[in-house]
C-alpha cells in the first residue's frame, strides 16, 4: 500500500513514521509513503536579492472577509494531478507484466481532511485497507482549502474527531497508522489485530502479583487457568464492558 500525503510540512511525519511497526512495514514493503509540498508546485516570486531562497507563496485571503488565509486551490490541484499521473505510470507497468492476473488493481482513494467531514472509524479503515492500494491524503492548514479542489478532485471528506486541529498533519497520521495496521504482514501476526478477536481493554503481564505502596494487585486467576474457553469467555465479557 502507497500513502501519498499532501502537506506544507512533510518533516513533521519522520519522527513517527520511522520508528517501530511502520518502520519495519517499509523496510519490508508492506507499506510506502510519498510527500508532497504544495509550495513545489508553484513559481517562485522575485527574490529580493540573488541569493535569498524565494518565497513560495501558497496562501491568500478568502472571498467574503474574514479571518486567517485560505491555501489557494492551484498548488493542490496541480500536487494532486501529478500523484494521479504517476499512479497511472504504476497501472500502465503493470499491464506489462505477463502474468497479469497476479498484479493487484492499482485502486485510488483521496481523503480530504476537514472538521466538518464524516467521522473516521476502524471499519473505514478495515475497508479502505482492504479495496485500495493507493491512498491520497490531501492535508489541510490555516483556514482550511479553497473548495474547489474537493469537488475536482473528488473524495471522502473526513475527521478524526470533533475538534479542530491546526492542521491536517495529526489527522492524517492518525489514519495512516490505522489504516496500515489493516494490511497484512504489518503487524506479523495478523492476530494482533484487536479486532479481529476478543479483546479485553484490561490486560497483565508479569510478575503475577505486583505490590505497590504496601498493596498487593494480583493478575485474574482465570488468565493463570490455562483454560483457554473460560480465558476467551472472560475476553469476550471484558469486550463487551469497554
Amino acid at each position: 500500500m502507497k500513502f501519498h500525503i499532501i502537506t506544507l510540512f512533510p518533516e513533521s511525519f519522520s519522527s513517527y513514521l520511522n520508528e517501530s511497526i511502520l518502520a519495519r512495514a517499509q523496510k519490508n514493503k508492506l507499506i510506502d509513503f510519498k510527500f508532497y509540498n504544495p509550495r513545489d508546485f508553484v513559481k517562485p516570486t522575485k527574490a529580493q536579492t540573488k541569493n535569498e531562497k524565494p518565497y513560495l507563496r501558497v496562501d491568500e485571503k478568502p472571498y467574503g472577509g474574514g479571518p486567517g488565509m485560505l491555501i489557494q486551490a492551484e498548488p493542490m490541484l496541480k500536487a494532486l494531478a501529478f500523484i494521479k499521473s504517476k499512479i497511472d505510470k504504476i497501472k500502465k507497468v503493470n499491464k506489462k507484466v505477463k502474468n497479469v492476473s497476479s498484479v493487484k488493481k492499482s485502486l485510488v482513494k483521496i481523503i480530504h481532511l476537514s472538521p466538518s467531514g464524516k467521522k473516521f472509524t476502524n471499519s473505514y479503515a478495515q475497508n479502505v485497507a482492504k479495496k485500495y492500494d493507493h491512498i491520497i491524503i490531501v492535508c489541510g492548514r490555516y483556514e482550511g482549502i479553497d473548495a474547489r479542489v474537493k469537488k475536482i478532485f473528488k473524495g471522502d471528506e473526513l475527521s478524526i474527531g470533533d475538534y479542530v486541529l491546526t492542521g491536517g498533519e495529526l489527522a492524517a497520521l492518525v489514519m495512516i497508522d490505522t489504516i496500515s495496521r489493516q494490511v497484512k504482514g504489518v503487524l506479523g501476526n495478523h492476530s494482533s489485530v484487536e479486532e479481529m478477536r476478543n479483546a479485553s481493554p484490561d490486560v497483565y503481564t508479569r510478575p503475577e502479583v505486583l505490590v505497590y505502596n504496601g498493596k498487593k494487585y494480583k493478575v485474574p486467576a482465570v488468565l493463570l487457568s490455562g483454560n483457554h474457553a473460560q480465558i476467551e469467555d472472560w475476553r469476550a465479557k471484558q469486550s463487551k464492558k469497554s
